[in-house]
């Protein structure tokens, strides 16, 4: 990355009922928010504001592929999510794969013995800045 002329980037875990969001400043992923889904306009409207709001040049949104690596029903709805946002949002859209980040962000959590409810409230987000951790890895390589 060149000193500090890149944009932003946002990184997102789609889950059924919570899109976790990370952005990644300065070759470093923060978590942000967690978004409570309601509906695909709405959401994808949440998550184009708030990379409006960061400067986001690209959106990293996290791929679930199963434990082979093949793609499967929740790769489909992702698909169709990703068309939504890429309607939206006029900067770059990038897939990466997201398998065990929302186990992994857990396992952190539990290690660290947060409660189950907060451990609801943020592994959406840590899972979001795994996704974007590993976008950035492969972006220095």
């Amino acid at each position: 990355m060149s000193g500090g002329t890149e944009h932003p980037v946002l990184a997102l875990d789609v889950g059924e009922r919570r899109i976790g969001v990370a952005v990644g400043e300065g070759g470093f992923a923060f978590p942000h928010s967690t978004l409570e889904r309601t509906n695909v306009r709405d959401d994808v409207a949440a998550i184009v504001a708030i990379a409006r709001e960061r400067s986001a040049g690209t959106i990293v949104v996290g791929d679930p592929l199963t434990l082979t690596g093949t793609r499967a029903l929740a790769s489909e709805k992702i698909d169709a999510f990703v068309a939504h946002l890429a309607r939206a949002y006029d900067g770059t859209i990038e897939r990466i794969d997201e398998r065990l980040t929302t186990a992994a962000a857990q396992k952190v959590l539990i290690g660290a013995d947060v409660s189950r409810a907060k451990r609801k409230k943020v592994v959406d987000q840590l899972a979001a800045v795994g996704i974007l951790e590993t976008w950035l890895a492969r972006r220095r390589r």
